[in-house]
Formats: C-alpha cells, sequence, structure tokens
C-alpha cells in the first residue's frame, strides 16, 4: 500500500532538511580544518637512525611551551590537526608528524622509511628535538594508541625532559613496544591516562598503566567506546578536551612560571 502523496512529500523534505544540515557540518569541518592548516606550516625533520619524518607545526614561533602529538596505528598525522590547531590558539607550540612508513601525502605528508612500531618511540624523541630547535624549553607529549605506548617509551628515555604525557586508549605493549612498569616509572612526567568504558582492552590498559605509574598521575575513563583520537570527537569529545587541556595548563603552563629565589 502506497503512503498519501502528502505524507511521501513531507518524508522527502525531512530527508532533504537533514542531508542539508550534514552537508552544512561537513562544510564547517573542511573550513575549521582549512583553517588549522592554514595557521600550519609543513616540516620535515630526522630520527636519531635518519629516517626523514614529515610533520605540521602549529602555534606561535615564540612558544616555550611544546607539545609533541602521536598519532594511532591506522591514522596518520592529520588526526590531530584539529586539536594542534587549538593547542596553537591557546599559546602552545604543537606539532604533529607521520610514523616512519607513514605516507598519506597532500597536506597529511609523508614520512619515509617503513612501519616499525619498535622504533615508534625514536619519531617521537625527534620530534621533541625539532620542537627545541625552534625555541621550545618545555614539552609535553600526547599520543593516542600506538603513539600513547611510543610516548610513554620516549618518556622513559629521557626521564627528566618531559613535563607531562597524556595518552588516549593506549596498550601496555604492542608490536615489540612495550611500556611496562620499569619504563612508565622511569620518567617523572606527570601522567594522563585516558579510556573509554567501552573500548574494555584499552580501559583495562589505561589502568594497570596508572597503577604502575608514580604520582603525579591521574586515570580518566569515559563514558564511550571511542578509541584514540576518536575520543577528541565522539559523544564525550568536549569531556576529554577539557580533560587533557587542563592537565597541560596544570604541568605545562604556556607562560613558564617564575623561577623561585
Amino acid at each position: 500500500m502506497r503512503a498519501p502523496a502528502s505524507a511521501l512529500s513531507l518524508r522527502v523534505t525531512a530527508l532533504a532538511i537533514v542531508l542539508g544540515l550534514f552537508a552544512v557540518a561537513c562544510n564547517q569541518t573542511d573550513a575549521i580544518r582549512g583553517e588549522a592548516l592554514d595557521r600550519s606550516s609543513a616540516v620535515t625533520f630526522e630520527a636519531a637512525d635518519g629516517v626523514t619524518l614529515a610533520g605540521r607545526l602549529f602555534g606561535p614561533e615564540d612558544a616555550t611551551a611544546g607539545v609533541v602529538l602521536a598519532h594511532m596505528l591506522p591514522a596518520d598525522q592529520s588526526s590531530w590537526f584539529d586539536f594542534a590547531q587549538r593547542l596553537g590558539s591557546l599559546g602552545y607550540r604543537a606539532i604533529t608528524f607521520d610514523f616512519r612508513g607513514y605516507c598519506p601525502g597532500g597536506d597529511a605528508g609523508c614520512s619515509e622509511g617503513n612501519k616499525l612500531v619498535s622504533a615508534t618511540w625514536q619519531d617521537v624523541l625527534a620530534a621533541k628535538a625539532f620542537l627545541e630547535s625552534e625555541g621550545v624549553t618545555r614539552v609535553a607529549f600526547v599520543g593516542a594508541s600506538m603513539g600513547g605506548t611510543a610516548s610513554l617509551v620516549a618518556a622513559g628515555q629521557v626521564p627528566t625532559e618531559v613535563e607531562a604525557v597524556i595518552t588516549l586508549s593506549a596498550p601496555a605493549s604492542i608490536d615489540g613496544l612495550s611500556a611496562g612498569p620499569e619504563v612508565v616509572q622511569a620518567s617523572g612526567a606527570a601522567k594522563l591516562f585516558m579510556a573509554g568504558d567501552g573500548d574494555t582492552s584499552a580501559a583495562e590498559a589505561a589502568s594497570a598503566l596508572y597503577q604502575q605509574s608514580l604520582q603525579p598521575k591521574k586515570l580518566e575513563i569515559l563514558t564511550t567506546s571511542d578509541h584514540g583520537t576518536d575520543l577528541l570527537t565522539g559523544n564525550q569529545g568536549e569531556i576529554a578536551r577539557t580533560a587533557i587541556l587542563s592537565w597541560l595548563g596544570q604541568y605545562l603552563p604556556v607562560n613558564e612560571p617564575a623561577a623561585e629565589h
């Protein structure tokens, strides 16, 4: 039985409205991404073993507080662009980059070498060194999933040189990259571990890493199944972004604390 013409017309109109709103949202997202790219610059730098990595710099050139943003396994540096722009607008010098072997092309860049998860911590340290060559004197690592594990391992290699480490859905171990108790306890960085309760393995890993770490530390389990950088854009996105910015504000303020006399 066919629906009356008036009912069919209403359905068509409703569908058109939904599609129109979707198109507007997509256009707004594209505009935000375009603005982020316009306010950043493409850079390249080398890891300690000579692999050339592609990245982008966001934020003021005279910033002394820097943030290294490390992407997750199936993504690339573009997954961080919007948040990097947010950090830049707050006064941080933020760097996104493609891990070795990741070559999405275009604005997302192209790093050399072969994908090797066990070596990704070297790429995080290379991004840190590049920020420091640009005038940054204090740094934090923020990593999603694999990038979070790499950030923990990298921070353990330079125990006193990283102010904060923030992980989003980071596993304790992945493909030869391991952040065991001896690794997470090697760094004095203030650590924030974040995951969604519906992402069971990530939530369990975050809890374990939190238990193994030394103070200062915090565990943030959100009501969501989102993973990695998807935590920033999903149903708990505002809570996730606020938690990260609050942690950075506490342990890596934009303005360097005055020296005590």
